[in-house]
């Protein structure tokens, strides 16, 4: 049963504006004043984002970036997707006003494979500041989005990881939550037994936890405290009746109405349901448009997590609640983990300027 949340909604509605302002005064120009006197764009690589973008500095702009959008300081723009014989031109754009900034990706995925790259500007006068190659840049703040959500959705006590999917995506996955919850188990399963091995293996080499590669996705998700669902798969993968009390669950691999990684019951079971944007989610959740036009659940039981981040809805109320988080990708991500590479680069010294 879902609680009534409509004293939350006037407390929000009637703060918002104040916060907003406060907001503005105190981080409004921070960016401004960081990026004064740069003229020449600067150019980097997959290698050089990789370089100077860790899991623990995506954390944190991503979570910026929910703030913000949670105060209404932030602009996204779903994706659109330009379709051909032979693939796919995406495109997506954002703004995170008290960072000064914004920008827009652009993606290709066609048979012989994905080029992806990003183009970053200042939002105080329109000035090109950064072309970047983006497939690291949205791995890591995929896998940060989740974090976030762990963080203020998962119980504070959780240390137990079961993960659907075994790809390059999902690293990023187990690396954010590890970071903002007590982690010692995560349990990984895909269908390819050897790439589920080598992945635990890969993982816990880096993060010195135990990572256990199971042969079934029931045994992935039993006794686990967090559910992350990162695969590609057009049918669900995690169902309903594998779900217990207190469970959390980041549902990231599904960002098409093709894609459908939860059945009816697992979306139906869950006490609170959070989405990155309602208005991506009605264009892109294939795991929640379903259920919604069969009368499972209303839109009106939908939240979006920038408003917990911003401390606008309570969240997770009880230790036996269950939490969803379906996760699509927005571009305000890619602006605030964007602007963290960039700033991080100047500083070091790393890329290369170019005049456009």
């Amino acid at each position: 049963m879902r609680p009534g949340l409509f004293g939350w909604g006037l407390f929000s509605a009637s703060l918002t504006a104040w916060i907003r302002a406060t907001y503005i005064i105190i981080y409004g120009s921070r960016r401004a004043q960081t990026l004064g006197g740069v003229t020449l764009a600067l150019f980097l690589t997959e290698d050089e984002v990789a370089e100077v973008l860790p899991i623990s500095v995506a954390l944190e702009a991503v979570e910026a970036a929910f703030k913000a959008q949670g105060l209404g300081l932030a602009v996204n723009e779903a994706r659109r997707r330009i379709r051909t014989p032979n693939g796919i031109l995406h495109v997506m754009s954002g703004a995170v006003l008290p960072s000064g900034l914004l920008g827009f990706k652009a993606y290709t995925t066609f048979r012989s494979g994905s080029k992806f790259i990003f183009m970053l500007y200042s939002a105080d006068d329109g000035r090109l500041l950064a072309v970047m190659q983006a497939d690291k840049l949205g791995q890591l703040r995929t896998g940060a989005a989740s974090g976030v959500a762990t963080k203020y959705l998962a119980r504070p006590d959780a240390s137990v990881l079961g993960v659907i999917g075994a790809g390059w995506q999902a690293e990023s996955q187990v690396e954010a939550i590890c970071r903002v919850r007590p982690i010692s188990l995560v349990k990984v399963y895909s269908r390819t037994p050897q790439r589920r091995a080598e992945f635990a293996a890969r993982m816990a080499g880096r993060l010195g936890i135990q990572v256990e590669a199971v042969e079934s996705a029931p045994e992935a998700v039993k006794d686990a405290d967090v559910v992350v669902t990162i695969t590609t798969s057009r049918e669900p993968v995690l169902l309903g009746e594998w779900l217990r009390p207190g469970m959390h669950i980041n549902a990231a691999g599904s960002n098409s109405l093709l894609r459908r990684e939860l059945d009816d019951a697992a979306v139906s079971r869950a006490d609170l349901i959070f989405v990155d944007s309602r208005d991506q989610a009605r264009i892109e959740s294939g795991d929640l448009l379903g259920p919604i036009e069969r009368g499972l659940i209303t839109w009106e039981a939908v939240y979006e997590l920038g408003q917990v981040v911003a401390g606008l809805h309570p969240g997770r109320q009880s230790a036996d609640q269950i939490t969803l988080f379906e996760s699509h990708g927005l571009a305000i991500w890619d602006v605030a983990a964007a602007g963290a590479v960039y700033e991080r680069a100047r500083e070091r010294g790393v890329g290369r300027e170019i005049d456009l």
